[in-house]
């Protein structure tokens, strides 16, 4: 059974935060909300954790998991930034965001695209997840919480604990998050292209 965590969606309680980041380094997926919805997330060194996500949402391996960053620091270790991307993803960060990148020798190949080698990166602005970010000290491996037979994803803490109650390890509950998700970036060609509007204004990027 998934182990249930309250906490405050503005001050998120440090102790409660340190009990999940334990879990996660015990190799625990969990549930947690976001600026742009629910996502699952692991740890990037957790095969296990990656194909547990692909199960809950039925992805083949041409699916761009999102890597989860606390700053613009850590991201830039993941992504090849040209200095114009540089500038643009700075200025939109934290945010709504999610950048298709070329991914470094950092990111494990399993985790890259398996031809374009690209992987998606963002920031988000979210106190619960910021902090979890914070504890941990490095990225999540992150995939939005949407289950294939629901038309949007998940919000609720207590729904998502009676739909994968037996398939996550966590779920933090921090009150409603939205539904609304990231507007991605497409920067692996040199020049942005906007392939989803979602919470993000994309004219930025226009």
């Amino acid at each position: 059974m998934a182990r249930f965590v309250d906490v405050h969606p503005q001050d998120p309680q440090p102790r409660r935060i340190a009990q999940v980041v334990e879990m996660l380094r015990d190799d625990a997926l969990v549930a947690y909300p976001t600026d742009s919805g629910y996502a699952l997330g692991t740890r990037l060194d957790n095969p296990q954790g990656t194909e547990r996500i692909k199960r809950i949402r039925q992805l083949d391996d041409k699916h761009h998991f999102t890597l989860v960053c606390a700053d613009f620091g850590q991201l830039g270790q993941l992504v090849q930034l040209s200095n114009a991307a540089f500038r643009a993803v700075k200025a939109a960060t934290p945010g709504p965001y999610t950048f298709i990148l070329p991914a470094t020798r950092e990111v494990p190949r399993r985790l890259a695209h398996p031809k374009k080698r690209t992987v998606g990166v963002r920031i988000p602005d979210h106190p619960v997840v910021r902090a979890l970010l914070r504890e941990l000290g490095e990225p999540l491996l992150s995939s939005t919480l949407l289950l294939p037979d629901h038309p949007e994803p998940l919000t609720d803490g207590w729904q998502i604990k009676e739909e994968l109650d037996h398939a996550v390890d966590v779920v933090i509950d921090a009150g409603d998050c939205g539904t609304e998700p990231t507007t991605v970036v497409d920067w692996s060609e040199g020049a942005p292209e906007v392939t989803r509007v979602g919470a993000g204004d994309p004219d930025r990027f226009a």
